[in-house]
């Protein structure tokens, strides 16, 4: 017997267009406003995401100002194809903007989001609504938001049954209309072949030569409908400055923050920096000024103390991160123990049961099971076996000012306080390498390493030296 056919519709496909074309001039920056960052992030990064979240293919950035700087940065962002950049060469408008953004659309047909490159703080949830309501209407719809004070922005205007009917700009509002607290916020979806023959219409509104999005509305509710899904005035605020940047940015750190709390514990929930890329697994626990950057992963049960920093880092299960320590780009262990004031570096990768001390650097090393780097240690270019101890006060000696080399320590290692190692060498099976040795060529399994002057000791030294300086005129009598 065949399948039974579904009778609801399938859900058309999505493109957004995100206009990013602007200059940014209240920024006062020589940065192009778009690629200042937020949480770690480019502010044109949020909207791409947000769109890419609803299967948006293709997203389109229309961009002007600085394009090539913004280009590279999508492009090592997204990858190749992952954005498509249309040039706004002229910023003659939004309107102007739309036709532009959906030149790389011909042919294509669905719905288009229109999303801006300046406003990060709008959530899939939000625009999953916007999205799903222009799938159920057929028609244009729109966000708005109601502020007691709308003096500025562009005003909805609703018909008696409360349909929305145009948008009206502050300056062309009558004093009725000026009195209307729903305004416009810009942000749109609509069938593909609708703004196509919109933005063919429109005509410059300005002597600038500007083409205005807004004259679109009224044309929607006249012929394939308008709608307006009311959000938060806070998730459609646009970024013009450094001031509302900040801003933004504490808002969405304090989001992030909120999202863990329901399995993290943080000792000061408004004293830690958090990223969007990050992941927590339950019952982590966070100290005071602790920072978590890029892709950091951190897994059940760790627990990371005051002023610790970790970007792109993972963090087995278990573990404890000692105060003020930095790790960028390292993946530790379960159960290990970093810190404090412990550092480790990209390409570092520690075993379980690991112990890292108080001014330890690691680069490029791979720590076995239960090894341990308690104090002033560096360990560089090196693969470290199982259950060795590094004494403190050991380098590797891993770079002659030309090229790196590699230092091999094999499993059950003894290595002594104050011991060179001169790369390329080995040390094999629980060798022990004696306190203040440089070792410069390969030990062998069991052996023990010396490289120790023979002590000599002179009697009566102290005397002499002092007999000698004491009827000197002008010296200190010890």
């Amino acid at each position: 017997m065949p399948a039974a056919r579904s009778s609801a519709p399938s859900r058309p496909a999505i493109a957004s267009l995100i206009l990013a074309a602007g200059k940014g001039t209240r920024m006062n920056s020589a940065r192009a406003k778009v690629l200042h960052q937020i949480l770690g992030k480019p502010l044109l990064s949020y909207p791409i995401d947000r769109a890419r979240e609803l299967g948006a293919a293709p997203v389109v950035a229309v961009l002007g100002h600085q394009i090539e700087a913004v280009r590279k940065d999508l492009l090592a962002r997204y990858g190749e194809g992952g954005v498509t950049v249309v040039e706004q060469a002229e910023q003659k408008g939004t309107g102007h903007a739309v036709k532009l953004g959906l030149e790389p659309l011909a042919g294509w047909d669905g719905i288009v989001l229109v999303l801006y490159g300046d406003v990060p703080l709008l959530t899939r949830k939000t625009l999953g609504a916007l999205v799903d309501e222009a799938v159920k209407t057929g028609g244009l719809s729109m966000l708005s938001a109601q502020v007691p004070d709308a003096t500025g922005y562009g005003r909805v205007v609703r018909d008696a049954q409360g349909r929305v009917s145009r948008i009206v700009e502050h300056k062309d509002a009558s004093p009725e209309e000026r009195r209307l607290t729903e305004f416009n916020a810009g942000i749109y979806a609509a069938p593909v072949a609708f703004l196509r023959e919109a933005v063919a219409k429109l005509v410059p509104q300005n002597a600038q030569g500007e083409y205005y999005l807004t004259d679109i509305v009224e044309w929607a509710a006249e012929s394939i409908g308008a709608s307006a899904i009311v959000t938060d005035a806070q998730e459609v605020g646009g970024i013009n400055d450094r001031r509302q940047l900040a801003e933004a940015e504490q808002i969405l750190r304090r989001r992030l923050v909120d999202r863990w709390l329901e399995h993290v514990t943080f000792r000061d929930p408004d004293a830690v920096w958090i990223e969007p890329d990050v992941t927590l697994e339950p019952d982590v626990e966070i100290g005071r000024n602790v920072a978590l950057r890029g892709r950091t992963t951190v897994k059940r049960g760790t627990r990371i103390d005051d002023g610790a920093i970790l970007n792109d880092a993972v963090v087995g299960e278990g573990t404890e991160i000692r105060p003020y320590c930095v790790i960028d780009g390292a993946e530790i262990g379960a159960g290990a123990i970093i810190g404090p004031f412990a550092r480790l570096r990209p390409q570092t990768t520690l075993g379980p049961g690991v112990h890292v001390g108080n001014f330890v650097e690691i680069k490029k090393t791979t720590l076995g099971k239960g090894s341990k780097a308690n104090h002033l240690t560096y360990l560089g270019d090196a693969t470290i076996g199982d259950g060795v101890n590094v004494g403190a006060g050991t380098i590797t000696c891993n770079y002659n000012g030309y090229e790196k080399f590699e230092t091999v320590i094999e499993d059950g290692v003894q290595v002594g306080s104050d011991t060179q190692l001169v790369a390329p060498v080995r040390v094999g099976k629980r060798a022990v390498i004696g306190a203040g040795t440089t070792v410069v060529k390969d030990v062998p399994d069991g052996a023990l390493a010396l490289s120790r002057a023979e002590q000599k000791n002179v009697e009566g030294y102290a005397d002499k030296v002092a007999e000698r300086y004491r009827n000197r005129p002008g010296k200190s009598k010890p």
